[in-house]
Parts: structure tokens; sequence; C-alpha cells
């Protein structure tokens, strides 16, 4: 290996890990908010590449009926917890939050995909037809859920991810897409050569982890995910609303791997399945920052990248091998200096 096979080996390897930054970004957010172990990450990231590459055809995408679906599913829990609670006069709002909006989202896609609209337009109605689900899915399956333990809430997760790969299936089918780059032209700097897709989607990444930094740090919902993170019981004792927060976490995290997706798609062929893998090694860097801390997290997805991208020139047929055994020496350093109150108690 000389110094030219080693910039490119790193570039690539720092392209991937800002893409896996922000899925591990997203688990940790998840987990934090509303203690779930969010397995089908990686399927909102096929969403986004094939309802793209949907759009890009003219198409429109299958997200859109399963958006109309899910939203008439939302309407209806909102209405029966209204009427239970004795809550009618606050139906007609939450009716337009949990049903209007995510129809008219699906009509606007439906209406405008055939036009083929312009590549700035397919993208912010692929986010916006994508990222309407995950509050959707938090809703339905999550919401009823909310004190239910973390095991129960994993095995949930686990049948949702099984659900939306059969739905990706059926949606997209099993031939794979591939959207068009942003940027086909390149840049010298002496003997290496960086390509403007990865400059784009590197400062991509880095400018939405400052946008959320500012969010996390200058907005009330902000402060007000940050706090449901640390102390749930507390947030509620102060009027933060448990289920605002689980739905502003699924809708920010949906964005991120909806995001991701798009960044993702000119890079690799994306099919149904693709984004299981993906978010894994997302997970690999959101366990390196142990669930909980954002820097950390974001500092692990760029070494996943890094070893990813290496270990395919070392030993191409055992990378993926090699970057999951990252984990097992995190999992027993955490598991050696984490402290037990089950022990405290005996």
């Amino acid at each position: 290996m000389n110094l030219t096979i080693a910039a490119l080996l790193a570039q690539d390897g720092i392209t991937n890990g800002a893409i896996y930054a922000l899925l591990a970004l997203a688990l940790v957010m998840v987990f934090a908010v509303t203690r779930v172990i969010w397995v089908p990450a990686g399927e909102f990231v096929s969403y986004g590449t094939l309802t793209l590459a949907a759009l890009q055809l003219g198409k429109a995408p299958g997200t859109v009926g399963l958006l109309v679906g899910m939203a008439l599913i939302a309407g209806a829990m909102e209405a029966w917890s209204c009427f239970a609670q004795g809550h009618v006069r606050g139906l007609p709002r939450r009716l337009i939050v949990w049903t209007v909006v995510p129809l008219a989202i699906a009509e606007l896609v439906h209406w405008l995909a055939p036009l083929q609209p312009p590549f700035v337009v397919q993208i912010a109605l692929t986010l916006a037809a994508v990222t309407a689900l995950g509050p959707l899915l938090y809703r339905i399956v999550y919401q009823p859920l909310v004190d239910a333990s973390v095991l129960v809430l994993l095995i949930v997760s686990v049948a949702v991810h099984f659900a939306l790969t059969g739905l990706g299936l059926w949606f997209f089918g099993a031939e794979g897409s591939r959207t068009p780059p942003f940027s086909g032209e390149s840049f010298r700097i002496g003997e290496m050569v960086l390509s403007a897709q990865s400059l784009l989607v590197v400062l991509t990444s880095v400018l939405l982890i400052l946008g959320l930094y500012l969010f996390f740090g200058r907005t009330l919902y902000g402060k007000a995910l940050r706090a449901t993170a640390v102390n749930r019981v507390g947030a509620r004792l102060v009027g933060i609303s448990p289920s605002l927060a689980g739905s502003l976490a699924f809708t920010l995290a949906t964005l991120l791997c909806a995001f991701s997706g798009i960044l993702i798609g000119p890079i690799t062929t994306i099919y149904y399945d693709s984004g299981f893998l993906v978010s894994l090694k997302g997970f690999v860097g959101a366990i390196i920052g142990g669930l909980s801390s954002y820097p950390l997290a974001a500092a692990g997805s760029l070494l996943v990248g890094l070893l990813e991208s290496f270990s395919s020139f070392w030993a191409s047929a055992f990378k993926e091998v090699i970057v999951f055994t990252l984990i097992i020496p995190v999992l027993l350093w955490r598991s050696l200096s984490a402290h037990h109150h089950e022990d405290e108690d005996e």
C-alpha cells in the first residue's frame, strides 16, 4: 500500500463513516428518549434511497400507500383515545396532526411524481414522505407500550423490522436501485484525487450534526428532548409530554435515516433489505458511544468507516467480520467498567 491508495481508502472510510454517524445519532436519540433499540432504522435508509429512485422514474413510490394506511390507523387510534378519555374537543387538532398532514404529503408526492420535478424537489418529497412515517410508527406501535420493559420494546422493534422489510419487497421489488450522483466532479491535491460527491456527503453530514447541536442547545423542544433523555420522570413532572418527546425523537431520527439513504444512494446499489446492514454499522458506532454520548457515537462511526475501508483492501472477504468484531472489546470494557446496581441491592 502506498500513500495514494491509503488516501483513497481514507476518503472512502470518512465518507461512509459520516453516513454511519448520522445513523448512530438517530439510534442514540431514540434510545435515550424512548428506551427503544431502534432495529428498523435501516429500513428507513432503504426507503429513502428507493423512494427517490422511484421518483426519478416518474413513479409514485410504495411509501405513499404505507403513509396513507398508517395515517388512517393513527387517526382512528386518536379518535378512540379522545372518546375514551372524554377529550372530544381536542379531536380535530389531533386528526389534523396525525391524519390530514400525512395524507396531504402523500397526495402531494402522488401528484408530483409523474411530472418528474427537479432533483431538489424530488429530494424534498422523499424526505417529507419517509420522515412522516417515523412519528406515525411511534404513535401506532411504541406509544401504547410506553411503560413496557426494554426487552419487550426490543422484541417489538425486531417484529417491526421484519414487517417493514417485507413491505419494502412488496413496494420496490427485489431489484436494487441507485440514484444519480449529486456531482461528478473531482479535485486533485498533489497525488490525491478528491471526489466532489464524497466532499458533499461529508459536508452535508457535518452540517446536519451541527444543526442537531444547535437544536438541542438553543431551542425549547431540543432542551425538552435533552431533559427527557436525562430523566424521564423529572421531565414529566415539569410538564414535558412523554408522547410529544417520543414523536419528536422519532421524527428527527427518521429524517436522519432518510437523509442517509439519499446520501448513500449514489455510492452503492440499495436493495429493499440493504438498510439493515448499514444500520448495524451505525449501531456499532452507537454502542461505542454507550447509546448515550453523541460525540462518542459520531467518533465511533468514523472509526467503523475507516476500519471497513482499510479492511476491504487487506482482507475484503472478512471486512464485515472485522467491523462487527469491534463491538466485542467495547462491550467487554463497558461491562467491566459499568456500575451494577443489583450487586449493591444484594
